[in-house]
């Protein structure tokens, strides 16, 4: 019993380890200034859930580690609508649509079966179909695979998340 409760503790302290980190990278101003990501909550968010996919698809293996860093970026969700001032009777039904919004764009991307259906995907969700906004949809998911591939290298129980190097236009 106490084994499985280090272990879930464990767990927990390492989701909660690669949720900051994952969003620590989706906030990285490069993404904001030279991809023109909307700097909304709107932006922020589909780059939250991009860089989620990510991890979550390198620990797509390990259900429980999956399942504690949905729950810990879903407490990021809560706090930062706290922040705006959402109450407790409005949090459930804003979270239902997060919920929502956060696995469709896990599918989308899951569904990208080559770099182009990634980047489609991308300015669909991330720019909201902008045609005008291919190019920087396409290096965000030339980005995303590098960064997949990086992820899925390494330990992420051990030593920080290394998504590769930051993207470029």
């Amino acid at each position: 019993m106490l084994t499985a409760l280090r272990r879930s503790a464990s767990t927990k302290a390492l989701a909660r380890r690669l949720c900051a980190e994952l969003i620590a990278q989706a906030r990285m101003p490069v993404f904001f200034t030279s991809f023109g990501v909307p700097d909304t909550l709107d932006g922020r968010f589909d780059l939250v859930a991009l860089h989620g996919w990510l991890v979550l698809d390198s620990v797509r293996n390990q259900p429980a580690l999956s399942q504690a860093l949905i729950d810990e970026v879903f407490l990021q969700f809560e706090e930062a609508l706290r922040h705006l001032g959402t109450g407790d009777a409005g949090m459930n039904p804003r979270l239902k649509i997060l919920a929502r919004m956060f696995y469709g764009r896990l599918e989308a991307y899951r569904a990208a079966a080559t770099p182009d259906d990634l980047a489609e995907a991308i300015r669909r969700n991330v720019f909201r179909g902008a045609e005008e906004r291919e190019a920087q949809a396409g290096a965000l998911a030339a980005y995303a695979m590098t960064a997949r591939s990086r992820l899925a290298e390494r330990d992420l129980a051990h030593g920080p998340l290394d998504f590769g190097p930051m993207p470029a236009m």
